[in-house]
């Protein structure tokens, strides 16, 4: 288990939902929570990540973006944008009509340019937040290296979390996609087919708009049906890629309510097209707790005990894997289903 205190300073955060401001519903004690549920078992060791650089960063994300949240808090307390005490969240978005006018943003100074790498108003910006973001991808990154040194199994931390981050748009809680950085990161050390299964609650629509037309990263998930659930916009079953891309990219989308038989089905397939990819990299696993039911915002039904029938499913690939945490926000509960999940894999790995 990997897994940095950075993280903690990415605290105090509001987002803007139904026109409401509300504390950020992604917080640090989901991460402490796992820690200390993992730690209680015995079987766990909890490891420190290893610095990677920007390297394998902006091999994924457009500069802009990196150079962004780089320097955007810094340069909110200069001009004012922020006191210190209040997080960074646009109020200016660059959509439709904006963006066909061929902005470049240039001329924008960079608190007010959150607008042109946002997705939503859920997303906050606090001191803490670059180098929470920049740890989540050591985390992730350590893990892979692990795995690839003969593990067969490491569990990657990772806040914040990263499915929603797009090449050059964060958002969803989403900074850097930590999933889509190994992914990459593997495919320059040789891999030639590589494989990212999430099962979180959220469809990854970054993870899927950084690969959609490539060939040689497969993504798989089951989310929520975008039709009623967040991100809305992407996670349709018809979304398959394109170009070289097409066929490799494969979205299950599931009703509310959908309870273990129903996800069960779905996930038997997914596993199914992960199999017969039969990537030559770890698996990728993008790991959700939002699918559980009292999720406070998200309405499937899995319960703690279906954990450990996901987890047996996904070993089941009998795969070397890179477990990388996402959403999950019933802050009584994540513990519990982390322990679950990984004793449903343990038991079927062996």
């Amino acid at each position: 288990m990997i897994t940095s205190p950075a993280h903690l300073a990415h605290d105090g955060l509001i987002e803007v939902m139904g026109g409401r401001a509300l504390p950020c519903f992604e917080k640090p004690e989901r991460i402490s929570e796992i820690e200390r549920a993992l730690s209680e078992t015995g079987t766990c060791r909890l490891l420190p990540p290893t610095e990677h650089g920007m390297g394998p960063i902006t091999d994924v994300h457009d500069p802009d973006l990196v150079d962004l949240l780089l320097n955007v808090w810094s340069d909110g307390l200069a001009s004012g944008a922020t006191d210190g005490a209040a997080p960074l969240i646009p109020d200016t978005f660059l959509v439709g009509p904006l963006a066909a006018g061929g902005y470049g943003g240039s001329g924008t100074e960079r608190p007010a340019r959150l607008g042109a790498h946002c997705l939503d108003t859920a997303t906050p910006i606090v001191a803490g937040t670059f180098a929470a973001a920049l740890a989540a991808v050591n985390v992730a990154l350590t893990a892979a290296e692990l795995v690839l040194r003969g593990e067969a199994l490491a569990y990657g931390l990772c806040r914040p979390p990263g499915h929603h981050a797009a090449r050059a748009m964060y958002g969803g809680y989403c900074f850097f996609n930590n999933a889509a950085i190994v992914a990459e990161w593997m495919a320059r050390k040789g891999a030639a087919r590589v494989a990212v299964l999430d099962v979180d609650y959220h469809h990854g629509n970054g993870t899927q708009q950084i690969f959609w037309d490539r060939g040689d990263v497969l993504y798989v998930s089951l989310h929520a049906d975008p039709a009623r659930a967040f991100p809305y916009f992407s996670g349709h079953s018809e979304e398959a890629g394109a170009g070289a891309g097409k066929g490799f990219n494969h979205n299950f989308p599931l009703a509310a309510r959908t309870a273990i038989e129903g996800y069960a089905t779905a996930l038997e397939q997914a596993c199914s097209i992960v199999a017969d990819f039969d990537p030559d990299a770890p698996l990728i696993v993008s790991l959700g707790f939002d699918t559980f039911d009292g999720d406070p915002i998200a309405d499937l039904a899995l319960t703690t005990h279906d954990y450990a029938r996901v987890g047996s499913m996904i070993a089941a690939l009998n795969r070397p894997t890179i477990l990388l945490q996402e959403g999950g926000y019933a802050i009584e509960a994540i513990g519990a289903n982390a322990v679950s999940f990984l004793s449903g894999f343990r038991s079927l790995a062996r």
